[in-house]
């Protein structure tokens, strides 16, 4: 299984194959609503206000890797900016995810660098303490391994568990051909409750 080949696939239908949960807090959303990615992550601890851990994480991750940075919800200041988004295009990373802020915004939509984040903020950040890489961290509300599968869109971010990730890819390639072949049957009218069996459950029933 490659991490691409959950690209195309909405989150919510990935979520629905993954026990109706795994997205992050919804406030950690995309810099723009047409970035999507899909990776391996790389966890990243950086302390509130320094980058410092980021500068050595994207001089050591892989291609197809996607940085999951905690920063403890941290806004203050924006860790990520243009100069590290063109870095990680160039080594061909996929994206990243700060619990925290990014800054450049305009620059990293014209760049369409994958960058979701809890906030943008233009105050700079030192570069004194280093902290983890790729042990657990806590981002957005969800426990993150490295190897994990994350995935973004313009719903936010989910995180799947490495050793589940093929039967949730599965499960969820199997939804959105459901849900295709549903589209077509509402738009001439039918509806859920009809089409998914849900009578009895409304009291609906004849």
């Amino acid at each position: 299984m490659n991490a691409k080949d959950f690209l195309g696939i909405p989150t919510g239908n990935i979520c629905d194959s993954n026990g109706l949960k795994g997205s992050m807090d919804a406030a950690i959303m995309p810099m723009d609503l047409h970035m999507e990615m899909a990776g391996i992550a790389m966890t990243v601890k950086c302390p509130p206000e320094d980058n410092l851990t980021l500068h050595k994480a994207i001089a050591l991750a892989k291609p197809g890797t996607v940085l999951v940075v905690d920063c403890s919800g941290y806004t203050g200041c924006g860790i990520f900016g243009e100069l590290f988004a063109t870095s990680c295009k160039a080594r061909g990373i996929a994206g990243i995810v700060i619990d925290g802020a990014c800054r450049d915004k305009v620059d990293l939509i014209e760049m369409n660098f994958p960058t979701f984040a809890r906030g943008v903020n233009p105050n700079g950040s030192r570069k004194e303490v280093l902290g983890a890489i790729d042990e657990p961290i806590c981002c957005g509300g969800v426990t993150v391994n490295a190897g994990d599968i994350i995935i973004g869109d313009a719903d936010g971010v989910v995180v799947i568990a490495k050793e589940k990730a093929e039967e949730v890819l599965k499960k969820a390639q199997a939804k959105k051909q459901k849900e295709s072949e549903l589209k077509p049957l509402l738009a001439q009218g039918k509806t859920t409750v009809e089409l998914l069996g849900f009578a009895k459950k409304c009291g609906m029933e004849e």
